[in-house]
């Protein structure tokens, strides 16, 4: 079992997975694990969808892919323009057809769900790595605006999705990118 340090020096975005479900079980308890995670006033606003079916997925993939490149026709996107020549490959599967996307979601009344969410969702990247599993949070997922497919997934209309990860068995585990020292701006002793 890594130690704590070492978790922390391999973790890693895994966007290459072997082709092998995750049972389950292991799934729940790595989102048990992730309610672990601090949030304000102890609220824990976070709700889970999973999915692991591949039609479902692919769908979604589409969705977003969809309504991304409509945001970019119109400019109305943060995102940068170099996006948009992946987004229009028809073979880019915004899940990198990894087996299985976790959403982290949560009622639009929270007004901390952004860092409450993200919190649990760093518990749950962490807990995989543990498992010698691979996630990756994939930004592109938020972008589900169909009503149908938020029905299908049981996302309800009062919720907003801000972690879909991604899970499952990494083909290899890349080396780090070198990082910067920290930056202290100041101290006040």
């Amino acid at each position: 079992m890594a130690t704590f340090p070492e978790l922390l020096q391999n973790r890693r975005s895994i966007r290459d997975f072997q082709l092998k479900n995750v049972p389950l079980e292991i799934i729940k308890n790595i989102i048990k694990d992730s309610c672990l995670a601090p949030s304000a006033s102890n609220g824990q606003p976070c709700q889970f969808i999973i999915i692991s079916n591949k039609d479902v997925m692919k769908r979604i993939s589409d969705e977003c892919k969809k309504n991304l490149l409509n945001d970019f026709s119109k400019n109305d996107t943060a995102l940068s323009k170099s996006y948009e020549a992946i987004l229009k490959d028809e073979k880019f599967h915004i899940f990198y057809n990894a087996p299985c996307v976790i959403y982290i979601v949560g009622s639009r009344d929270v007004h901390s769900l952004d860092l409450d969410c993200a919190l649990a969702a760093n518990y749950m990247m962490f807990s995989a790595a543990q498992r010698g599993l691979g996630t990756c949070w994939i930004g592109f997922g938020v972008h589900i605006r169909e009503s149908k497919i938020k029905e299908e997934i049981g996302l309800p209309d009062n919720f907003r999705i801000i972690a879909p990860l991604i899970i499952g068995y990494p083909k290899a585990i890349p080396a780090p990118l070198e990082r910067k020292e920290p930056q202290i701006i100041k101290i006040i002793g």
